[in-house]
């Protein structure tokens, strides 16, 4: 089963990849403008998340990206990534390094990656209201500790929709399966890259942005010292504005 997707526009292909927290609406603000800026646009649902169903067996939500992909006809394309969106980002194009033409990071996950202390706490109090039963405390932890001060009570509800929508999805299901971790050879990505991290955010999503110029052949990182976690969703016309000059100067829009 294809993930859900939305698909519009003309010219070189443009891949939009939600964080683990939101669904592909987190780039409501982000779709127009780039349709008009001469980009053929997608954005897809990870499995249990948003309107995609969760997995019925074992999956890969790179392969199911890329699935989706050959689907749709498209060869080539540019990637997006937020948080565990740009996870996968990175993980497409180390498997398929002739398949993607740029990619852009906001505070991205990252294969491998070893969770610090606060991570982990914040996992462990997350894990511990879900089981309790207070679905909705789980929710307010996750705005709470990944929206930046800029966030506004608009931002902050679009958010709370979101995180609720997956934790009902996932929830729900008689058996859930967890995506599949593969080691992944950062060396072989060929991608020009854009790593931004917010100065608001976690440690560890700071940390990884900053260190992947160091460990990918092309990549710079931008720090924004006023962002939390969704940089795209606390100042969405600058943000659209850093990622689509970037991409123009290596995928310029039709």
């Amino acid at each position: 089963m294809a993930l859900s997707h939305d698909v519009a526009g003309d010219g070189p292909v443009l891949v939009l990849l939600h964080s683990g927290v939101c669904d592909r609406r987190m780039w409501d603000a982000q779709w127009a403008a780039l349709l008009d800026t001469g980009y053929r646009v997608v954005r897809c649902d990870f499995r249990g998340f948003g309107e995609s169903p969760v997995a019925d067996r074992p999956y890969d939500d790179a392969e199911n990206v890329a699935d989706l992909l050959r689907s749709l006809g498209i060869e080539r394309a540019a990637l997006v990534g937020s948080s565990y969106g740009g996870k996968v980002a990175l993980e497409v194009a180390a498997r398929r390094p002739d398949t993607v033409t740029a990619l852009v990071l906001l505070c991205s996950a990252l294969p491998g990656h070893e969770p610090s202390d606060v991570l982990r706490s914040f996992a462990e109090q997350e894990e511990a209201l879900i089981e309790a039963g207070d679905i909705a405390g789980a929710v307010e932890l996750n705005v709470e500790t990944w929206l930046g001060p800029e966030a506004d009570d608009a931002v902050r509800e679009q958010v709370r929709r979101m995180q609720r929508r997956a934790f009902d999805v996932q929830l729900a299901a008689a058996e859930e399966f967890a995506p599949t971790e593969a080691e992944v050879n950062l060396s072989l990505i060929t991608a020009p890259c854009l790593a931004m991290s917010g100065g608001h955010d976690l440690p560890d999503f700071r940390e990884i942005a900053a260190l992947l110029p160091k460990q990918l052949a092309d990549a710079r990182h931008r720090e924004l010292p006023w962002a939390g976690h969704f940089p795209n969703l606390e100042r969405p016309a600058e943000v659209t504005d850093l990622l689509t000059r970037f991409l123009h100067a290596i995928v310029p829009a039709r």
